[in-house]
């Protein structure tokens, strides 16, 4: 069938609305109509050419919810007007990470930005114009209607508005799981979240909720300073270096017992400076990217050694989504869990640019495209 989509057609390259070819659900696989999709850092760094794909054009998009429109032949546990959440990593519930509670780290994740099906890098379900089109992380959700794996989508209660739902997709779980599951986040302790956008502000919501005393905001921009205060950051400062005396001042001079670093683009030295900001034994969560193909983190290997410091990535917060999604989507029912105060601002998809646009100026926590 026949949908509009957001494709860029080289890097650096901006997001272009086209009209695409998407493939009719195979055996294993569903079709469903986009309802909101949201505008992550991640898609802008496949623009910009920091995470390179397989082919281009690509379509993009990894954060979103829908309802399903279509099943291929002997699907179990989806039906047409089901409502679902897409997980940008799929969970294929066999492999050793998924046997062991890692579904994050799920081996199908391999082939997320080669653009084809898992099994096969020469089999897409996107075209345009008869050529093949990649698929971001086998979902691409800046398209009206796509068609994913099952390992690909979570099953929701309808009575959620899926506007608000999209998000658990990437960037709550993320930011979220950095604090409660990397950081390993206790009651009393002291947490600086370094960069508030889409990923940092539920980096600031999870601390909170995991019992932090002192969860300390940075960013340059007054509006997320604000913002994270509103959504549970105790102190906020514009710079790291702010944060990391601040956290001394708190600690009787030991510094923070974890930093996060959801810095849109991370570069070594926001690591670095990090890892300056915590304590004896604490930890560094990095979340964020930047360059993939950039190497070296400019710290001493003794103070990593002698301090007893722990350096943690931090992939979809460490989450299992087919798990951990429908957790933090009862935790919002309960009041626990703030989404609606999370979108800035919504756009069609014919927006798409202006809205990365908005993230980039400042202007926006996350913004969220809306497809009618």
């Amino acid at each position: 069938m026949q949908t509009r989509g957001a494709v860029i057609r080289q890097a650096p390259g901006k997001y272009e609305v086209v009209d695409l070819e998407v493939d009719d659900p195979r055996p294993g696989e569903i079709q469903v109509k986009l309802a909101a999709s949201g505008l992550c850092h991640s898609d802008d760094h496949v623009a910009t050419g920091d995470v390179p794909v397989g082919i281009y054009p690509f379509a993009g998009g990894h954060e979103g919810a829908g309802v399903v429109t279509a099943i291929g032949a002997g699907v179990r546990g989806f039906a047409e007007g089901d409502h679902v959440v897409f997980s940008f990593l799929p969970g294929c519930g066999r492999c050793r990470w998924c046997a062991t509670g890692q579904q994050n780290l799920c081996d199908l994740g391999a082939t997320l930005l080669v653009g084809s099906r898992w099994d096969d890098p020469e089999d897409f379900r996107l075209s345009l114009g008869g050529k093949p089109v990649g698929q971001m992380c086998g979902i691409s959700t800046f398209c009206e209607t796509t068609t994913v794996a099952v390992e690909s989508a979570v099953k929701i209660p309808s009575d959620i508005p899926l506007d608000k739902a999209c998000l658990l997709g990437c960037g709550v779980g993320t930011g979220w799981g950095s604090a409660v599951n990397s950081a390993q986040t206790r009651p009393g302790d002291t947490v600086i979240v370094m960069g508030i956008g889409g990923i940092g502000i539920n980096s600031v919501q999870g601390a909170r909720h995991a019992g932090a005393t002192n969860v300390i905001a940075v960013d340059p921009v007054a509006f997320k300073r604000e913002k994270a205060q509103e959504l549970g950051a105790t102190h906020s400062t514009e710079t790291i270096e702010e944060a990391a005396e601040l956290a001394k001042e708190m600690t009787n001079g030991q510094g923070a017992d974890s930093a996060i670093v959801t810095v849109g683009v991370t570069k070594p030295e926001h690591v670095a400076q990090a890892f300056a900001a915590i304590r004896k034994a604490g930890t560094v969560v990095v979340t964020g990217l930047g360059d993939i193909g950039e190497v070296g983190l400019p710290i001493a290997i003794s103070e990593l050694t002698l301090f007893q410091k722990r350096l943690q990535g931090s992939l979809f917060g460490g989450s299992s989504p087919s798990f951990d999604i429908l957790r933090q989507l009862q935790l919002y029912q309960d009041g626990v869990l703030k989404l609606d105060e999370l979108i800035t601002q919504t756009y069609s998809l014919d927006q798409i640019q202006q809205g990365y646009q908005d993230m980039h100026d400042g202007k926006n926590i996350r913004g969220v495209i809306l497809f009618e």
